[in-house]
């Protein structure tokens, strides 16, 4: 896992400029590698590339970036693992016995195979997990590629006026803020696809001008960057002057393909599963350092964790942390999983004071907004697993790809019930249940709780019934119920402010592109397609994203078996019912885990790994919040109407309502426009 930054200018500068420029960038980035540093740049063409090393393959010199091919045509910056390189080393030796070899890194795998057939037909080779910037130095040509499912960031962008004009491009944005010429502006668009997500989806970043690659995407630059910036971000497929942007993977092809193969014994597609799974953990498990896994207890971590030492020789290493506060606290779950199949574990008590240190750190952590709260934690057991290894797997992704987000239930079972009310009528509803204020219904649920027995009443039901009145005013279909169950502002551009020439409008994203055929076709299908839009967005943009950065930040390897892209498919292969079985999610999932953990010890109901942030907000970081929300500094800065953020932060510190999620996004925001 490494560090990476290039440019591209159009306009002459002399090698030494290029090089003290690209050292420059390249050091913001050190946390993502502290181990080596280096940089290359060729004059005539205006370009360089500049590497930080986490040195987890082949420890000497010889795994030295950029690096060149054997034949010197092309240079590399490389950032992730290629976990079957030498399979493809065989593969390439076979095909020219007289490959020569100077170590056994991945990075040099990959560059000979880009000799051997070409770019885009050794990426379609490989099982791993990268972002890719190649300079063709024969035919002037830049390549950046990112892997299938987003595991590693790729920016690119334009930045910078006249003779510092310059296309950059590099694994995160703080790279891109040491540039010299840096001055681009905040895209007011991101910020309210932001406020809605509480991530800045990809194809945008925060920044006009300066986009995310997608992920499974290709794009390439023939010769010099010229001309402007394009007014929107580059959509695969598309050519824009001299870049085209294409998909060389793409998930939907995988569904399309795999909702076809219909199944004939679920015992046979669940011993496949189990096998896959398997080879996925002990691909990965592979390093020259030393390396272990997260683990919650739950079903995903616990999963991969079992396979992980099924497969080992020793007591494999496990982390996770617990809070003082026994009500997000699920550290006793994973020491029983941890326990039975005898892990070297560690566990660590987190206080709230401890949590909250944490909070200064994320606007630097992750360059622009990010409002997940779930970041705090997950820096956390970062921190503690890079004490004692370089690598960590983790069970992320098995919720998209086996159904264990409560969304695909209750979100099915809400449209059941709504769906037979034509959208007048609803709108009617909604506008009914609303003109009770929620204090109102607050009142009239008082009687009925005092019939019910203690634990039993219905708790905040005038906020539920005014949640439930805005789904019925603006859901039209289920797939706007499903962007309702992800909004955190239902209507961002009520509350983000345009500029003087700009309208905030509700930009594209990757949510709107076409669904698979087979997703659109009968009602099963509404689980399926969240699982598919989630994989597409949420997944990358969020949950990725989220562990990238927070372990990155300590500089900390993560990999994730299930994201091995023949597990992905596998999964896509099997019906729903293997999936959702009963109410319950991840049905195929628990029956390979069962093998290796007993049920009791994984049984209990779905947790995030979450941490009192709402809570917080009316206490300690009481103050902290406040002066965020100044009403006079809303105003000031000019991003935000400050009407509607005071009332939700009026409402959530007197207790009438739980706005943690919209006051968090807005809230980090703001503390990242602090460091800006």
């Amino acid at each position: 896992m490494c560090g990476f930054v290039g440019l591209l200018r159009n306009k002459s500068c002399g090698n030494q400029e290029l090089k003290s420029q690209i050292n420059k960038m390249a050091n913001t980035l050190e946390h993502r590698g502290p181990d080596d540093a280096g940089a290359w740049v060729e004059e005539s063409s205006g370009v360089a590339l500049g590497f930080r090393r986490l040195s987890i393959i082949e420890l000497s010199s010889a795994g030295h970036q950029p690096m060149a091919s054997n034949s010197g045509r092309f240079i590399i910056a490389f950032n992730g693992e290629i976990y079957n390189h030498l399979e493809l080393r065989l593969e390439l030796s076979a095909a020219n016995a007289t490959q020569p070899w100077q170590g056994y890194s991945d990075t040099e795998t990959v560059l000979a195979g880009f000799e051997t057939w070409g770019v885009e037909v050794t990426l379609t080779k490989t099982v791993g997990m990268f972002a890719i910037a190649i300079w063709d130095t024969s035919k002037r040509k830049l390549y950046l590629a990112r892997d299938r499912f987003g595991e590693k960031p790729l920016y690119y962008g334009w930045v910078g006026s006249g003779s510092q004009k310059a296309f950059l491009f590099g694994s995160e944005l703080k790279a891109f803020r040491a540039y010299n010429g840096f001055d681009n502006s905040i895209c007011r668009e991101a910020l309210a696809q932001y406020m809605r997500y509480m991530v800045v989806p990809a194809p945008r970043s925060i920044y006009k001008n300066i986009f995310k690659l997608e992920p499974g995407c290709l794009l390439t630059i023939q010769g010099s960057v010229t001309g402007c910036a394009p007014s929107q971000p580059l959509r695969p497929p598309v050519s824009y002057r001299n870049i085209q942007v294409k998909r060389w993977w793409a998930l939907s092809d995988t569904v399309e393909t795999a909702t076809k193969q219909h199944i004939t014994s679920e015992v046979e597609e669940l011993e496949k599963l189990e096998h896959c799974l398997k080879e996925a953990v002990r691909l990965q498990s592979q390093a020259d350092v030393p390396r272990g896994a997260f683990l919650s207890g739950g079903v995903d971590s616990s999963t991969t964790v079992a396979l992980m030492q099924q497969q080992a020789s020793h007591a494999i290493k496990t982390f996770t942390i617990g809070f003082e506060d026994a009500t997000f606290d699920e550290s006793r779950f994973a020491r029983k999983v941890a326990q039975h199949l005898g892990t070297d574990h560690t566990e660590l008590l987190v206080t709230s004071a401890e949590a909250q240190k944490v909070i200064p750190l994320l606007p630097n952590i992750y360059d622009e907004p990010f409002a997940d709260s779930s970041q705090i934690p997950t820096y956390l057991v970062a921190k503690v697993a890079r004490q004692q290894v370089a690598v960590a797997l983790s069970g992320d992704a098995g919720d998209e790809l086996f159904g264990g987000y409560n969304r695909y239930f209750w979100g099915p079972r809400i449209w059941a019930k709504l769906a037979w009310l034509p959208y007048s009528i609803r709108q009617i509803l909604g506008l009914a249940i609303k003109a009770i204020p929620i204090a109102g219904w607050d009142t009239l649920s008082r009687p009925i709780n005092t019939l019910l027995n203690s634990g039993d009443g219905i708790i905040r039901i005038g906020e539920k019934a005014h949640t439930l009145a805005n789904r019925l005013h603006c859901v039209r279909n289920v797939d706007d119920l499903y962007l309702s169950l992800l909004s955190k502002w239902q209507d961002p551009a009520r509350v983000v402010r345009g500029e003087s020439s700009v309208n905030v409008f509700e930009p594209s994203s990757i949510l709107d592109d076409e669904l698979p055929a087979d997703l659109l076709i009968n009602f099963e299908n509404c689980a399926l397609r969240m699982m598919y839009r989630d994989s597409m967005m949420y997944l990358p943009d969020d949950i990725l994203c989220k562990v990238d950065r927070a372990a990155m930040a300590v500089s900390l390897e993560t990999r994730v078996p299930f994201l091995d892209h023949r597990v992905a498919e596998l999964a896509w292969r099997l019906p729903l019912n293997m999936k959702i079985r009963d109410g319950e999610g991840k049905w195929a999932l628990r029956q390979v885990l069962y093998k290796y953990v007993p049920r009791q010890l994984i049984e209990r109901p779905k947790a995030g790994f979450s941490v009192p942030i709402g809570d917080w907000l009316r206490g300690p970081l009481r103050l902290w919040a406040e002066n965020l929300l100044d009403l006079n500094r809303l105003n000031a800065e000019g991003y935000f109407h400050s009407a509607p953020i005071r009332k939700k932060w009026a409402e959530h510190v007197s207790g009438k309502r739980n706005h943690t999620d919209s006051l968090w996004t807005v809230l980090m925001f703001q503390a990242w426009l602090e460091t800006q």
